[in-house]
């Protein structure tokens, strides 16, 4: 495995980062539950192959990926960083931010997080909850106190607020430690900022780096560009992800050990891309700019859905019909969702929850309409 220093927290971090968004479930009645065997097995396997960073949320996996991650990390708890997120509430309080952090001590099993996330934030929910509400203060308290080792954000909003955002909190006196953004082949908006705030110290780090699977196709595009012998377009994209000097770690949402180890063999690659190959990159990158029509990561974020549609999976299945060209494949696989009661557009109540919640300010009504009707000629 690789490492990289983590901007100046004085870590030391694996260029492979585990995202606990995506753990295996199961259903009993109407309740969901992580497949604590199997997830334990996971996290296992990414610690004995070198990942030190472990990335979790409180409402990841149904409310349930923060307590199977203490569970299945605490044979080793003492040699990895914890990284987990404060939900960005309308009523966030430095009281309400207190509490959360108690429950997400409590639900990981641990006296401390490495690092503490203000989790989704943009303009509107700096300015309007973290700076009227004195959180920044709030929780530089809480790292006095040893709670919390290192202040971080993750982030979802124009590129440009990333500075604001970064500026304005040194000027309040409570320097940000670490960045977790969007960032992949697919989707460099947000490439400039990174190299900002590597330069202000702070650590980098990828979300959607394959782009949540979009970039998981095998494909000869690599072998073309080079001439070298051809590579998965997600190891192309890993490895675009990883030859960023300003980037730290690509933070990856592993569902089983099969891709866990197929994760680690590429963080582990001392290979990287000489000046030509990135050169050619740029001709790759518009080749593949044609799979972002409906760039859906899979991040989950519209769901629930109050009519019960099962958003992410009808948009995945687009992805095989319009990206890979498997079109027949991809309208079984609506006809399977739809023999098991799968809701689709047609149940739609026009809420446009789904659309309030979407990092990608994606037109969910518009394209959900679209894709079903495609699916079900």
């Amino acid at each position: 495995m690789n490492y990289r220093d983590f901007g100046n927290t004085g870590e030391k971090i694996s260029a492979l980062g585990f995202g606990c968004m995506r753990l295996p479930e199961y259903k009993e009645g109407d309740k969901n539950f992580v497949n604590q065997e199997k997830t334990d097995e996971m996290l296992a396997l990414a610690f004995e192959s070198g990942v030190n960073y472990f990335d979790t949320a409180p409402h990841y996996c149904n409310h349930n990926s923060e307590a199977a991650v203490g569970h299945a990390v605490k044979g080793f708890r003492d040699k990895i960083l914890i990284s987990t997120k404060c939900p960005m509430d309308d009523d966030l309080t430095p009281d309400k931010y207190r509490r959360l952090l108690e429950r997400s001590l409590t639900r990981l099993g641990t006296d401390h997080i490495d690092f503490y996330h203000f989790w989704g934030i943009n303009r509107d929910k700096y300015d309007r909850l973290i700076i009227k509400n004195n959180l920044l203060e709030t929780a530089a308290k809480a790292k006095e106190e040893g709670l919390i080792r290192h202040i971080s954000f993750s982030f979802h909003d124009d590129a440009d607020v990333i500075k604001y955002i970064v500026d304005t909190s040194d000027k309040a006196g409570v320097k940000m430690e670490s960045m977790l953004c969007q960032y992949n082949i697919l989707d460099r908006s947000n490439e400039e900022m990174i190299k900002y705030v590597h330069e202000k110290g702070l650590g980098t780090i990828a979300m959607g780096p394959v782009g949540g699977g979009r970039l998981a196709a095998p494909t000869d595009l690599y072998a073309k560009l080079t001439g070298k012998p051809g590579i998965a377009t997600y190891e192309l994209a890993f490895k675009f992800c990883l030859g960023n000097p300003n980037l730290n770690c690509a933070l990856s949402g592993m569902q089983d050990v099969d891709m866990v180890r197929k994760n680690v063999k590429v963080a582990s690659d001392n290979t990287s891309f000489s000046e030509e190959e990135w050169q050619l990159l740029g001709k790759a990158i518009e080749e593949i700019k044609k799979f972002s029509e409906l760039y859906c990561t899979g991040c989950k974020y519209c769901q629930p859905c109050p009519a019960d549609i099962n958003i992410p999976r009808i948009f995945e299945m687009y992805t095989y019909y319009n990206v890979y060209g498997l079109k027949d494949h991809a309208r079984h696989m609506m006809s399977e969702y739809l023999k098991k009661d799968g809701k689709t557009f047609a149940d739609c109540i026009d809420c446009g929850m789904c659309e309030n919640k979407c990092p990608q300010h994606l037109k969910i009504r518009e394209n959900l309409d679209m894709v079903c009707k495609l699916l079900s000629e």
